[in-house]
């Protein structure tokens, strides 16, 4: 397994579907053989390179004929799987740890080219994707039951954990490689086949190199089909299909809401990690240059595009003079540019329309009465990291999910105001409170309504062990640890009547 090269034959310009490489004409690129007679000829999805706009690759775009065949074959394959030892499955899993690790660094130049990924944020999304692998080779050993005694004279009561069948999964493109893995991992590690549909913006790095995974770590054809596609032409055919149990989905709270709709129609578990508008409280007891350092990691870390980065800064009264210098100084010193050089931190966002949003925010925000301290214009779709000063809850920058490189600092007089002024969105995702005094940070911590905060910390934190996930209309359900079995297996409640029973007629 460790000789094969990352990319598959004739390269990433394919779907994967029902265990075949798939071309946009249905055809297997190592053989020319018709793969499917009834998806026709497929668009294409032009992936480009954020900071150069280079074409990196064309890729068939799935139709819902595709998404069709994805779950029906993955219900045909699932029952196999799951009846696979848990030894056995746990391998899988683990070969697919070894091959991210003997490839990581074509991973990471993929990251950066498909994603904008800075070498900073490829080794932190390398590293919670392994960990996400490695907490979901144990997952087949947890699959613990239950016995109970029965209010029934001879009877034995079993629960048994299975899995819940076919799982969905719509992930985005911010963090393409750890967002899809935190779903499709745990799925395929306790007896579930996967129909895996990536962002159209990271199709790669998303959903083919998670096919690639685990073809090559030898998962059986079927249980894992990735169907990329815009989600406005096959987002619905996903997420509403009547065979998946599951639909995990990552993304924006408007359209998860639209999602978790659709599936519930089928009586589907939604799965839902949503937008934030996370906090950072800095007290007047804090530690400015901890806070300082926290604020500019967790505001800047991937350009701000991450559901979890501070959103706002809010400051108390007494230090906030000093807050806003430190960190507009900071914010003006990070080097911008080219992601896959090693020095940038600052790279490319996404693409233009999330640009041309993020600058519209800092312009009404500037328009509303903030002060822009440092930063607000951009260079292609590098937008230099910003500091907006004077800033209040209502401002756009503020009240919107900016995800960008912005930092509206926002002043407060009491720690009842710091609560009032966190909670006063419909969000409730992540945040971080700065204090030295751990119980007062404690305090205005337990006031916030979040799903996620860190005391002395910034709010970007994923362990693979740690549940994660939002309050509010952030989300609903949670990854990692034991609480993603929750989400991808369900419990079976069998009895065995082992003497004869009496019954009233």
């Amino acid at each position: 397994m460790t000789d094969l090269p990352l990319a598959p034959e004739g390269g990433w310009e394919s779907l994967y579907l029902a265990g075949d490489w798939t071309d946009s004409a249905g055809r297997s690129p190592a053989s020319s053989r018709t793969q499917s007679d009834d998806a026709g000829d497929r668009d294409t999805i032009t992936v480009e390179n954020p900071y150069t706009r280079d074409a990196i690759a064309s890729i068939p775009a799935g139709t819902e004929a595709d998404v069709e065949r994805a779950y029906e074959t993955a219900a045909s394959a699932q029952e196999a799987w799951a009846q696979q030892p848990p030894q056995a499955r746990a391998g899988v899993i683990n070969a697919a740890v070894q091959f991210v690790e003997d490839h990581r660094e074509e991973i990471a130049e993929l990251l950066a080219r498909e994603s904008g990924s800075t070498r900073v944020k490829c080794e932190a999304e390398l590293g919670t994707a392994i960990g996400m692998l490695q907490q979901a080779a144990s997952y087949p050993f947890r699959m613990d039951g239950q016995h109970a005694d029965s209010i029934t004279p001879g009877k034995e009561n079993v629960a048994e954990r299975v899995p819940v069948g076919v799982v969905g999964v719509i992930s985005p493109w911010n963090f393409p490689l750890h967002l899809s893995m935190r779903a499709v991992a745990p799925a395929i590690a306790t007896g579930n086949a996967v129909v895996l549909k990536p962002a159209s913006n990271t199709p790669i790095t998303g959903g083919l190199l998670l096919a690639r995974i685990f073809e090559a770590a030898g998962v059986p054809e079927g249980v894992l089909s990735v169907v990329p596609g815009r989600g406005s032409e096959i987002g619905d055919a996903v997420a509403g299909h009547e065979i998946p149990r599951t639909i995990a989905f990552t993304g924006s709270t408007e359209i998860g809401q639209g999602v978790a709709a659709t599936a519930a129609r089928n009586c589907a578990l939604p799965a839902m990690e949503l937008g934030g508008n996370n906090v950072h409280v800095v007290t007047d007891e804090a530690d400015l240059e901890r806070a300082v350092d926290g604020g500019v990691f967790g505001s800047f870390l991937h350009q701000g595009q991450i559901c979890i980065s501070i959103n706002r800064h809010l400051v108390h009264e007494d230090v906030y003079d000093d807050y806003v210098d430190a960190l507009a100084d900071r914010a003006a010193s990070l080097p911008t540019g080219d992601p896959t050089d090693d020095d940038t931190v600052i790279g490319p966002i996404i693409d233009e329309s999330q640009r041309d949003q993020i600058l519209e925010y800092v312009v009404e925000s500037v328009d509303a009465g903030a002060t822009l301290e440092t930063g607000g214009d951009h260079d292609g779709l590098v937008v230099e990291p910003t500091v907006l000063s004077d800033a209040d809850n209502d401002m756009a920058a503020a009240c919107n999910e900016h995800f960008g490189p912005v930092a509206p600092v926002i002043p407060y007089a009491s720690d009842d105001e710091a609560i009032e002024l966190a909670n006063d969105t419909v969000h409730g995702l992540s945040g971080s409170v700065h204090s030295e005094t751990l119980e007062r940070a404690r305090r205005i911590a337990d006031g916030i309504e979040t799903g996620m905060i860190h005391i002395n910390d910034q709010p970007v934190n994923d362990e693979p062990h740690v549940p994660f996930g939002g309050m509010k209309q952030s989300g609903m359900g949670r990854y990692n640890g034991e609480q993603i079995l929750e989400e991808v297996t369900t419990t079976k409640w069998i009895s065995v009547q082992h003497e004869p029973r009496e019954y009233p007629f």
